[in-house]
């Protein structure tokens, strides 16, 4: 993508190019893999978000897990967690001082580290010593791209009495037979939800119903994918 096709907000978005850890239009999917790859805990990047022009996504690693949060712009001024900022100058600084986050899952971050958008690579190439096709009569159209799926969290949920941390996906279970992530409401309570196995079916509390609801669709999504790669 060409620097003028970014710059459809104007001259905020000429500034926010100064930025060196602004990453554009790096995708959530993209940024967790960079992330959790290269980064450490507290290194964070700002990028574009799909939610509108004047909304930012600002992707923090914590420790196993890739957390995103909202960052908006208005006006020239920069909305984040609490606070607004009149100027992107501001906003960075602030950032600067390393501010502790905490999230809906209890969990605190601090921001250390901003991960710059332009790093050194070395000049390494392989040499392709063998070189022939496995396979004849293919063509452009049966390319069909691949790749896992992230979509990280973690957080502590109470499952049978105990209370254990998970970082999804949930390791200690295999998803690949689970055929429905929903609500307990039989518990009579927001915050509860369940996996549905064929043998059994697994009964987990998150701290809030936001975040029950967050893990069902995080839980959802990582089954739709295990479905399409069947």
């Amino acid at each position: 993508m060409s620097v003028s096709s970014r710059r459809s907000s104007g001259e905020d978005l000429d500034e926010l190019e100064s930025v060196s850890w602004y990453h554009y239009d790096l995708s959530r999917h993209a940024a967790e893999a960079l992330l959790l790859s290269n980064g450490v805990d507290g290194s964070f990047l700002l990028r574009n978000s799909n939610k509108g022009p004047d909304c930012f996504a600002l992707s923090v690693r914590a420790k196993d897990s890739v957390k995103h949060f909202h960052v908006r712009r208005q006006f020239g001024k920069y909305s984040f967690g609490f606070n607004e900022f009149p100027s992107l100058q501001d906003f960075c600084s602030h950032l600067a001082n390393q501010p502790l986050l905490g999230s809906d899952t209890g969990n605190l971050i601090v921001l250390r580290f901003p991960y710059p958008r332009q790093v050194e690579e070395p000049s390494i190439y392989e040499t392709v010593c063998v070189h022939t096709a496995m396979q004849t009569g293919r063509h452009e159209n049966d390319l069909v791209p691949n790749a896992p799926s992230l979509g990280t969290k973690e957080g502590y949920l109470v499952k049978q009495g105990a209370i254990i941390k998970f970082v999804e996906p949930i390791r200690t279970l295999d998803l690949t037979e689970c055929s429905a992530v929903q609500f307990d409401y039989s518990q009579e309570r927001v915050n509860c939800f369940c996996l549905v196995f064929p043998e059994r079916t697994f009964y987990l509390c998150a701290k809030s119903g936001a975040e029950a609801d967050e893990w069902i669709k995080i839980l959802r999504w990582k089954l739709s994918q295990i479905k399409k790669g069947r």
